[in-house]
């Protein structure tokens, strides 16, 4: 039995792939067409805003940050257009305060990079009943404190100025905390 064949689609398999890593993009659709999805890619948030608005796809993967935008503005389009499509947000930068972002617009799960094929497609077709296994190793201090921010920053608005002000932070700190990577 193939991989395809296991995995129930539905009537619908058309899937959308939304990220600006040109090589990642290619070897994801062509995993998920392997797997039975009907495929169709974009590399900016204007690509796939134009195929969420004419085609809207019952599925998607989103990558959050990408050349020209933001990913959850494609998002917010499918959402409006498909209001039963599964949506999977991905990204490199994962924080907890664009995971409750994403979910609030729309999406159905969120992943961090590097996510293979398999954990798309369990994110995809997933019912969000089963809790996910405990991390053999849980988030440093660094990374809690990263998320703190990350999340009162979203709150914010993305404004530097007054997410500096709320953390009793000067806005110089901030601003160099924000342009670094998540700590591991």
């Amino acid at each position: 039995m193939t991989e395809a064949a296991k995995l129930d689609l539905g009537p619908d398999p058309s899937l959308l792939i939304v990220d600006d890593d040109e090589v990642f993009l290619k070897r994801l659709a062509r995993a998920m067409e392997k797997r039975g999805f009907a495929v169709e890619t974009a590399e900016t948030v204007t690509a796939g805003k134009a195929i969420a608005t004419a085609r809207p796809p019952a599925y998607a993967v989103i990558d959050l940050r990408l050349e020209d935008g933001n990913g959850l503005d494609v998002v917010e389009v499918l959402r409006a257009k498909r209001e039963d499509a599964r949506i999977v947000v991905l990204t490199g930068y994962g924080a907890i305060a664009t995971a409750v972002a994403a979910v609030k617009i729309g999406a159905t799960d969120y992943l961090s990079k590097p996510a293979d094929a398999n954990d798309v497609v369990r994110a995809l077709l997933g019912d969000g009943e089963a809790m996910p296994d405990l991390p053999e190793n849980p988030m440093s201090a660094d990374r809690v404190r990263w998320e703190h921010i990350q999340r009162v920053y979203e709150q914010c608005d993305r404004n530097v100025s007054e997410t500096a002000r709320r953390l009793s932070m000067h806005r110089r700190t901030l601003q160099r905390i924000l342009a670094k990577r998540s700590p591991r």
